[in-house]
């Protein structure tokens, strides 16, 4: 009987190119990374990169969409981990605070992308995108806790979530999560509840 051969697919050259500049962009930045760097890193012809992203921006879009579907499901699997309301809302932070002690955490990918962009563009809407979904998912979690405002209380938390990322990187601190879900939770415990029947 003949042995059982293992064929492995070589990733396709978009997968490539979004792998390359995963780990470019956010290890040292959109501008500073040129796209030489990142045709070279992914091994594909720079025709490839033209083909399948029309541009420079284009590419970058895609790494931050990429970025934006494996965070908001993160933070999405984590709320659905937790079975009390209130908990849902803070497994947000949780899941979050998990990333600051990696090797290699830079902040927000999104906040490192817009610095470097113009206000308008595909990375301005990627951008937008992304912060909008993590809006969403506070309303959604604010609401299912019984917050009588859960817009109101959704943005309060946005804010200590882009705080908490902004000062673990800028401080070096990955410990500023403790601070940001106790200030989470202040604010979810003090947030009125919507009148029941």
């Amino acid at each position: 009987m003949p042995a059982a051969t293992t064929t492995t697919t070589k990733p396709s050259p978009r997968e490539r190119l979004l792998n390359a500049a995963t780990e470019l962009f956010y290890a040292e930045g959109v501008q500073s990374v040129g796209i030489d760097r990142v045709i070279a890193r992914a091994g594909v012809a720079k025709a490839s990169l033209y083909s399948t992203f029309g541009s420079k921006e284009g590419l970058v879009r895609a790494y931050l969409e990429r970025r934006h579907e494996a965070l908001v499901g993160r933070l999405r699997r984590a709320a659905a981990d937790a079975t009390d309301p209130v908990e849902r809302l803070l497994a947000v932070f949780d899941a979050q605070a998990s990333t600051f002690s990696r090797p290699g955490f830079r902040g927000c990918a999104f906040v490192a992308a817009a610095a470097e962009a113009p206000a308008e563009g595909q990375i301005a809407e990627a951008t937008a995108e992304y912060r909008q979904a993590v809006l969403s998912l506070f309303v959604e979690l604010a609401a299912g806790a019984g917050i009588a405002d859960a817009e109101g209380l959704a943005d309060q938390l946005r804010l200590i979530y882009d705080g908490g990322s902004l000062a673990a990187n800028l401080d070096h601190n990955p410990e500023i999560a403790a601070a940001a879900r106790a200030a989470a939770r202040i604010l979810i415990e003090a947030a009125p509840r919507a009148a029941t029947e």
